[in-house]
């Protein structure tokens, strides 16, 4: 059987830093260490720093209730109330935020502080879009397909900014954008989608289309990894969507002659090579 790995599946560049963040916490001693919300959408990788001691904040009552220790913010950022009331309440706060979507804070911020009407492309249930929306000082919405943006009324004295969810598919945010500029609006277009977003799926795309099965790996809670799932089942109609080997049910690959591989970005190296080690010597 012939295997195709994505090169770009696995960690990206923000939830590896992230990961490295709460870890150096954990060397250094300083107890106690907590995430705000699971430091990634990956259950291994949050059980392995349970068992060295970090404890996971899940909502702000519960951060209301704790008085010491050092709080690390994830990848997806937090609203700014949240990172405002970790330094009030004495903690140490490590902002471990992607870059990419601390450059979204910023110009959400500045932007609403101008006057701006602020539109973000995304899945207004996930917890970095939650952080976007909580840097706005004015009106913000969520967009997530067509009809979303066809259903705004923005007044038309008001200048409007549409930004994007980092791991947004870049497919649908061009089409939103066609839509959004068609509006008579003042309006500014940022396209905020990561470029290892891009190019992730762009990359999954072109192998689904070309393999006989398609292997995602990935958190089932993990947004990014939902989405390549959706690309390659539209390119590949053996997709399957597995969080462990453990997952991968083998009989139907008995049939395959080629297999294509990807993982989302809170999927860690380790469980993408067993994947694909099984993957060759099984088959």
């Amino acid at each position: 059987m012939e295997v195709t790995v994505a090169k770009s599946a696995g960690f990206c560049f923000g939830v590896r830093r992230a990961v490295e963040q709460v870890y150096r916490q954990v060397r250094e001693g300083r107890k106690p260490v907590y995430t705000y919300g699971p430091i990634i959408h990956n259950d291994q990788v949050v059980r392995d720093l349970e068992a060295q001691g970090v404890q996971v904040i899940h909502s702000e009552e519960e951060l209301e209730a704790i008085r010491e220790g050092t709080v690390v913010i994830r990848s997806h950022g937090v609203p700014r109330r949240i990172q405002e009331k970790i330094e009030s309440q004495g903690l140490a706060c490590v902002d471990a935020t992607c870059p990419f979507v601390k450059k979204i804070h910023k110009i959400v911020a500045e932007e609403s502080r101008r006057g701006a009407v602020i539109v973000i492309a995304g899945d207004d249930s996930h917890p970095e879009v939650d952080g976007i929306k909580g840097w706005a000082e004015g009106p913000v919405y969520v967009v997530e397909t067509p009809e979303d943006v066809d259903k705004l009324a923005i007044p038309d004295e008001k200048r409007a900014v549409l930004v994007a969810q980092t791991t947004f598919n870049y497919i649908k945010f061009e089409d939103l954008v066609e839509i959004f500029s068609k509006k008579r609006y003042d309006s500014n277009v940022i396209n905020t989608v990561c470029n290892a977003t891009e190019e992730r799926q762009s990359e999954a795309r072109q192998i689904a289309q070309k393999v006989d099965a398609m292997i995602v790996i990935g958190g089932r809670h993990s947004s990014n990894t939902q989405k390549l799932y959706n690309i390659c089942k539209k390119k590949c109609k053996n997709t399957y969507f597995i969080e462990t080997l453990v997952d991968l049910d083998v009989k139907p690959f008995q049939s395959f002659r080629h297999v294509g591989i990807t993982a989302g970005a809170s999927t860690p190296n380790k469980i993408i090579e067993e994947v694909q080690k099984h993957v060759r010597i099984k088959f």
